[in-house]
């Protein structure tokens, strides 16, 4: 488990704990694929999950999870959402859909292998994801109820309701004048629906009360509503080496972004208020958790 950090100077420290742990399950797990799978499926789905990340959605789990009680290592439930995360990085990358050629510093997985591999790497990651999270929850102790709970938290939110689902209507959206609301509900589905679960599925996992737990969705909702403002924020006024990606496709695509619509400041602005509501949220449910507050503070001031 990871140690415990309660003051802001040590969000770092557990953004970096969390980042470690995570990545070293992940290695193992994207080998055990790869033998499993074998071809250029199985080397592409260990390449895809070996490809370094601020695993910023299995911190908020951890997080969670560790400040409302949880004990033992819920490290596979955190790389379980990540691994979902990086199948819909290795799809929202084809040339079907954002066709981008770098992502996290490296080449796309459809550029070091090719697009069939990529999508069939990402449909494979999956069920790798629900098998991951069902030997964590099993390792935990958990009673089958609460994985229910949690599996269904994870896959509502990566699909149709969810990141699915906004990225059909973000592609919809191309070349379109959105307002604001329109803009809002994109990426509350597309961005927001995997950040928001990662941080219930680790108040679940702790077996949190349902006045916390909608505490924490209240704060997930807000946090992941920040993060993609600060995303196109940072598309527009960030170099590639300070993303590990192509910056400035959403302009060359035309999309509608919160930088484009509300202008640079003000998109700022919004996503500091934002950081404001997840934190007021914490307090509303009686959850006092400086980490969750720290890494809402990591959010809007981030460079990548």
């Amino acid at each position: 488990m990871l140690g415990t950090h309660r003051s802001t100077a040590d969000i770092g420290a557990f953004l970096r704990e969390a980042r470690a742990a995570v990545d070293a399950y992940l290695v193992r797990v994207g080998a055990d694929a790869e033998r499993a799978l074998g071809g250029d499926v199985g080397r592409a789905v260990a390449y895809a999950l070996g490809t370094p990340g601020k695993r910023l959605r299995p911190a908020l789990l951890l997080a969670a999870y560790q400040d409302l009680g949880g004990t033992g290592d819920a490290t596979p439930l955190a790389a379980a959402v990540e691994i979902v995360h990086t199948y819909s990085l290795v799809h929202d990358d084809l040339p079907c859909m954002d066709d981008d050629d770098l992502r996290r510093g490296r080449p796309t997985v459809h550029r070091a292998f090719d697009a069939p591999t990529a999508t069939l790497a990402g449909f494979r990651m999956v069920p790798l994801a629900a098998r991951v999270l069902a030997e964590g929850a099993t390792a935990l102790g958990l009673p089958s109820e609460r994985l229910r709970a949690i599996a269904c938290t994870l896959l509502d939110a990566a699909g149709a309701t969810g990141m699915i689902g906004g990225q059909v209507l973000d592609l919809e959206g191309e070349g379109k004048a959105l307002d604001l609301a329109a803009l809002t509900a994109i990426h509350r589905a597309k961005t927001g629906a995997l950040i928001t679960a990662s941080a219930v599925m680790g108040a679940l996992a702790a077996g949190a009360d349902e006045m916390a737990l909608a505490a924490i969705r209240g704060y997930g909702e807000a946090v992941g509503l920040a993060f993609q403002i600060v995303d196109d924020v940072l598309d527009a006024t960030a170099t590639s080496a300070e993303l590990g990606k192509t910056p400035g496709k959403d302009a060359l695509q035309d999309k509608a972004t919160f930088a484009k619509l509300l202008g640079l400041d003000g998109a700022r602005t919004a996503a500091e208020r934002e950081m404001e509501r997840a934190i007021a949220q914490l307090g509303s449910g009686g959850v006092d958790s400086t980490v969750l507050r720290g890494i809402a503070e990591f959010i809007v001031t981030r460079r990548s």
